[in-house]
């Protein structure tokens, strides 16, 4: 395992973007508001961790394969990614409905979890970070999908409203669709060139 600078920023700014405006960004700004923060950042931390393992495992047996169809599978995935982002109708939106307030470590370190844990499967950024694991480095990929993923959860707990009043969710879809869609040309150039 070799420690990759350009993989570990690469796959932060990528499932960061896309965590964003995804639906648990909202769930850690729901729980904050209901919960400790704290507790709760804890909690969909360490769901996230155990998901970047999970694909980066998943990634590495992709790795495995020839170069040209791991380019190929790469683009396809980024591809899908760019689409689902450039398409998403920025729908997401938090809800005020009535929220139990849970109170104790325990109590809300497990809602937490189970809430990223659960809602995570097969998700856009693990499916993204098995793409990266499989062409990047295992362990370089892991360490910026792990902090983009918990940085977003922190940023939800922390700024979520301002971020929810103020930016558009279409923008941040936006940009991260395009960042998606230059990858999958950049990986179908990969694919070609051999």
């Amino acid at each position: 395992m070799t420690f990759d600078p350009l993989a570990i920023v690469t796959a932060f700014g990528l499932i960061f973007l896309a965590e964003l405006p995804d639906k648990t960004m909202f769930a850690s700004l729901a729980m904050g508001t209901r919960m400790r923060p704290l507790y709760v950042w804890l909690g969909t931390s360490t769901a996230f961790i155990v998901h970047v393992v999970i694909a980066c495992a998943a990634g590495s047996l992709i790795g495995l394969l020839p170069s040209w169809i791991v380019s190929l599978v790469s683009a396809a995935l980024f591809g899908f990614g760019a689409f689902m982002l450039l398409r998403a109708g920025g729908g997401d939106e938090d809800e005020d409905g009535e929220v139990k307030t849970v109170t104790g470590f325990l109590p809300v370190y497990t809602t937490a979890f189970m809430a990223v844990f659960i809602s995570e499967w097969g998700d856009l950024t693990q499916i993204t970070t098995a793409n990266l694991a499989a062409s990047r480095g295992t362990l370089s990929v892991a360490i910026g999908a792990a902090a983009a993923l918990m940085s977003v959860s922190a940023l939800a707990l922390l700024a979520g409203r301002f971020i929810a009043k103020r930016v558009p969710l279409k923008t941040v879809q936006r940009i991260g669709g395009v960042c998606m869609a230059v990858l999958a040309v950049w990986s179908v150039v990969e694919a070609v060139r051999g």
